[in-house]
């Protein structure tokens, strides 16, 4: 029996910033106000990437330019991971280094082929200012080096090169919104 409530049960869905938001090509602030307004938006985080059928959702995909991200991921044997974390440092990315397909909320529809680590280890606080450390493997590595990355004002599609970024710049340009993402 669970005994905790499900994340995003109580959120609001918001707004996804897509490619080419300034929010999304800015790093964005240490959360300094620990509290209600911190829970309410790890909620509000947990309702949106749920409603896009995400597996992780920084703060400023949805407009908020504070270091958050929540995630509800896979690793590569089928391992769930649900949490979240506040002002995340990426402390590892080791391991080998596996091009793998990879999307995002703010680019939807689109995918490519991205190199990550296969080993990730992130540090931070829990919502109530506890430190916590997460480590994953696999999938759920790529995920953490995707979410710090946009913390960071970094879009996966710029980690994508050659062949694969000529490919997604084109897809890009397709989508209702991508035009004017490519001129900024």
């Amino acid at each position: 029996m669970r005994q905790r409530p499900i994340p995003g049960t109580t959120g609001l869905v918001r707004t996804m910033s897509l490619l080419g938001d300034p929010v999304l090509h800015s790093a964005c602030a240490e959360v300094t106000e620990f509290g209600p307004d911190l829970d309410r938006l790890i909620e509000d985080m947990f309702a949106t990437m749920y409603a896009a059928e995400g597996v992780g959702l920084a703060a400023n995909q949805i407009g908020v330019g504070q270091r958050v991200f929540v995630y509800d991921c896979p690793d590569d044997e089928d391992v769930r991971h649900v949490g979240h974390i506040v002002n995340p440092r990426l402390v590892t990315a080791d391991g080998d280094e596996f091009l793998g397909p990879e999307g995002c909320l703010s680019l939807p529809g689109l995918e490519a082929g991205t190199v990550r680590h296969d080993h990730a280890v992130v540090e931070g606080f829990t919502s109530d200012g506890a430190a916590v450390r997460i480590s994953g493997t696999g999938f759920f590595a790529r995920c953490l080096q995707h979410e710090c990355d946009h913390l960071d004002g970094t879009v996966y599609a710029e980690r994508v090169t050659g062949l694969r970024a000529r490919r997604l710049r084109r897809a890009i340009r397709k989508t209702p919104w991508g035009a004017e993402a490519l001129r900024g």
